[in-house]
């Protein structure tokens, strides 16, 4: 939001300087976020052209001698046309810049003649596009002075930063309200219009929709005989100086008012509306010329003011260009109206329309300012265009229900800390346009029209603290506890950040990745469902909810192959959607790798193949990722188990489910299946992982925190190789754990080392070769206590899986 110094004084009486207003502002919430002092425009002064000649090389240049006001007359040469003697135009010294052109002066040899500074054009010094000759001034300007000053060109530029919850503040009357409402001045009020009307708005309106909600106001006034030219130059400057282009006078009334008041109006040139006009929803498929000269196909979703030659304007977006007001207009409707935010806000984001009106719209104007701002509009009209102003015609408006909020004092207190007396309270809702009801400790405040962003007490808490000054809020260190504290973050919280120094430790690097995916991907991986799908997505194709961190991990690691980078290991530890209920958004740690970036490294096989790199990544890569963030996040992993397959998307041979017990499921690993990778477009050896956090069990209770005491065997670890032959169905998982739980207090670790498949084996075996981890607690164990011990593994791995030792 832009507006200059001198127009917010216009509806603030204050004498408090630039400097200070914006100082004020930022504490009050409207944070400043721009400030141009307009110092680029000093170096100017008024000048007068002492003698004009004709340049002795170019027939179109001249050569001037100019007095600045300050010494002897300096020499300059122009092309404009209308450089003469005795012209009093503004000056740019050598060393000047000029912002219209983008250039700093310096002193120029133009065909053989020095010329010492510039003649300047309105162009240049961005007062208006005009360049065809220099600026001619009259004969009384005061040479010497500053020509900014003398122009008003010097009014500096403010910009705020407004959050979408003030819409009351995008107006400047409603930031000079709050102004005064924090002591900084006297909110100045403006006469209500008084002018005399002639007959009746011969243009009837009608509001033909299914919700009254889309429109639940219009009003509609015709002004006979307006003389539509250039907007005056105060208005010009204005608005130039906010970056808004003058257009004609009718067209930058409608400008100024949406500026000035917040209120955007709309005005039609009468002779090109036939009929009458109906607020309606579009048809499908119908078309209309908007004012930026594009075609816009509009639908049921889009309310729209049509005639009987159709559609006429996007109702609170943009007017159409059919009736569009030019310098013939005799005839003006002027149109003050209400409209749904929600409505605008879909419409114009799903055509692709930003305007000033939409953004105030989508924000929620004030209702009560309907009539006023179109009484106001037509003062201005009849004051810069003339004409006779017709009855207006309102239509469907039924009156503002102010909202109440009951409000105890005390929650200023409870939820800032400040003490803010009753009084002061009291005064400061007051101030901003609240009614405050009622004595004692809990009052009755009426909302005004213009804050739709009030709601509870809250609200008012933050209203009250903001103008009161949030700088008075002293700041306090946080109470020190004599015991020692307990642990700040949830269990979900520490695994989340440790599963991610995890998987960042293994060489992945993170990605955020957008929680929104198309439809089709979604229902790629098990998602899809209609309450996952957004009501107002930001794009058509982020549609639907994620059910999986991989679709936008693998179309991270494609974008990266297409820009060269092809061996990528990426993960992400966040949300994903199973429902549109609290209990179906999970934690999920997920990760993919892509060509040779394994734990190894990545690389050509030639290059990295002495430290096992350089190999495409597999289902073993995913693997060891996973169990690595289960590993990290202090699961006993002696429980965890592996069974083969995995969801759809995964490879049906390269793939497995990781669980604790039959029923937890913690995650899934493997290789993608080839129907997944082409739907998505994507390509390359890849594999990926989602382990869930949030199904991990929480650990026992210990009675203290302090770790026990280490315990380290003195007696030496002893490792023994057995080999069983086994049916090819039989997972290697299920002899590991066979072996394990043969002797849980001698056995310490079970690794599959080798798997053969063989003549030599048989048909339909194969042979799973194992290394067995045995570690005497109490004594040195004998070739007895071996023989049995080993007669133990055997006689497990055969009852639980049929596997006989090989020979």
């Amino acid at each position: 939001m832009k507006f200059t110094l001198s127009w917010l004084k216009e509806h603030l009486e204050t004498d408090a300087g630039l400097d200070e207003i914006c100082a004020r502002l930022t504490e009050i919430g409207l944070e400043v976020e721009d400030v141009d002092d307009k110092a680029a425009f000093k170096p100017f002064v008024i000048a007068r052209v002492v003698s004009a000649e004709k340049h002795p090389q170019a027939d179109r240049l001249k050569v001037l001698m100019v007095d600045t006001g300050s010494g002897a007359p300096v020499q300059v040469v122009c092309g404009a046309p209308n450089a003469r003697a005795g012209l009093v135009g503004a000056f740019a010294a050598p060393g000047t810049y000029v912002p219209g052109i983008d250039v700093t002066l310096a002193v120029g040899n133009i065909r053989g003649v020095e010329s010492h500074g510039m003649m300047c054009s309105e162009k240049e010094l961005q007062i208006s596009d005009s360049h065809d000759g220099i600026i001619d001034l009259p004969e009384d300007a005061p040479v010497g002075q500053s020509y900014a000053a003398y122009a008003h060109l010097d009014d500096p530029l403010i910009e705020i930063n407004l959050t979408p919850n003030r819409p009351d503040c995008t107006s400047i009357h409603g930031i000079a309200r709050d102004l005064a409402a924090s002591g900084l001045g006297t909110l100045k009020t403006r006469p209500a219009p008084s002018f005399a009307v002639e007959g009746e708005t011969p243009v009837k309106l009608t509001l033909d929709l299914d919700d009254p909600k889309l429109c639940p106001g219009f009003a509609l006034r015709l002004v006979r005989g307006v003389r539509n030219g250039p907007s005056p130059r105060w208005m010009q400057q204005r608005l130039l100086a906010i970056g808004l282009r003058p257009i004609n006078a009718l067209v930058d009334i409608t400008n100024y008012m949406t500026f000035d008041q917040g209120r955007p109006m709309h005005v039609f040139d009468a002779a090109k509306v036939k009929g009458n006009l109906t607020v309606r929803r579009a048809r499908e498929g119908e078309t209309v010329l908007a004012l930026d000269q594009r075609e816009y196909k509009l639908g049921p979703n889009n309310v729209v003011i049509a005639d009987e030659n159709g559609i006429e304007s996007i109702g609170g977006i943009m007017g159409g260009e059919h009736s569009g007001c030019d310098e013939n207009t005799v005839d003006v409707l002027i149109e003050s109206a209400l409209w749904d935010p929600m409505n605008i806000a879909k419409s114009g984001r799903a055509l692709g329309i930003i305007t000033d009106a939409r953004y105030r719209f989508e924000r929620g104007v004030d209702p009560e300012y309907m009539v006023p701002g179109l009484e106001r509009t037509t003062e201005l009209v009849l004051e810069l265009c003339g004409g006779t102003p017709a009855k207006a015609e309102i239509v469907g408006y039924k009156g503002y229900e102010p909202k109440i909020v009951d409000f105890p004092y005390t929650e200023v207190k409870r939820l800032t800390g400040l003490d803010v007396s009753n009084e002061e309270s009291s005064t400061i809702l007051t101030r901003l346009g609240f009614t405050v009801s009622g004595s004692g400790e809990r009052v009755s405040v009426s909302v005004p029209s213009w804050r739709p962003d009030v709601d509870g007490k809250a609200d008012l808490v933050e209203e009250v603290m903001r103008i009161h000054g949030v700088d008075n809020i002293k700041p306090a260190p946080l109470e020190s506890h004599a015991a020692v504290n307990g642990k700040i973050l949830t269990t979900l919280q520490i695994r989340s950040r440790l599963a991610k120094r995890a998987l960042a430790a293994r060489g992945m690097l993170e990605a955020v990745t957008w929680s929104f995916i198309p439809e089709d991907q979604a229902k790629l991986f098990g998602g899809g469902s209609p309450a996952l799908k957004l009501a107002n997505p930001i794009a058509a194709e982020m549609s639907d909810m994620r059910p999986s961190l991989l679709p936008g991990l693998l179309t991270a690691a494609q974008r990266n192959a297409d820009k060269g980078y092809g061996d990528v290991a990426l993960f992400e530890v966040s949300g994903t959607y199973e429902n549109d209920r609290p209990e179906g958004q999970r934690r999920v740690a997920g990760g993919i790798r892509r060509g040779t970036a394994s734990l190894a490294g990545a690389g050509r096989a030639w290059s990295n193949a002495a430290k096992g790199g350089g190999k495409p990544v597999d289902v073993f890569d995913a693997k060891a990722d996973a169990l690595a963030v289960i590993e990290a996040c202090g699961l006993p992993m002696g429980n965890i188990q592996i069974e083969q397959g995995g969801p759809e998307w995964y490879h049906p041979g390269r793939s497995g489910t990781i669980k604790m017990g039959p029923k937890v499921v913690l995650g899934y690993f493997g290789e993608f299946h080839p129907l997944t990778l082409e739907s998505l477009d994507v390509s390359g050896a890849l594999c990926g992982f989602e382990v869930y956090v949030d199904a991990m069990p929480e650990a026992k209770r210990r009675a203290t925190r302090t770790k026990p005491a280490l315990e380290l065997s003195p007696f030496q670890l002893v490792r023994r190789d057995f080999a069983f032959v086994v049916d090819k169905t039989v997972e290697a998982g299920a002899i590991v754990k066979a072996a394990t739980g043969a002797d849980r207090k001698l056995v310490t670790g079970v690794n599959v080392f080798d798997i053969f498949e063989g003549a030599s084996v048989g048909d339909g075996k194969k042979s799973v070769a194992i290394e067995v981890q045995i570690q005497p607690v109490e004594r040195t164990l004998t070739d007895e206590d071996f023989e049995a011990l080993t007669q133990k593994i055997v006689a497990s791995v055969m009852k639980f899986t049929g596997g006989v030792l090989r020979s």
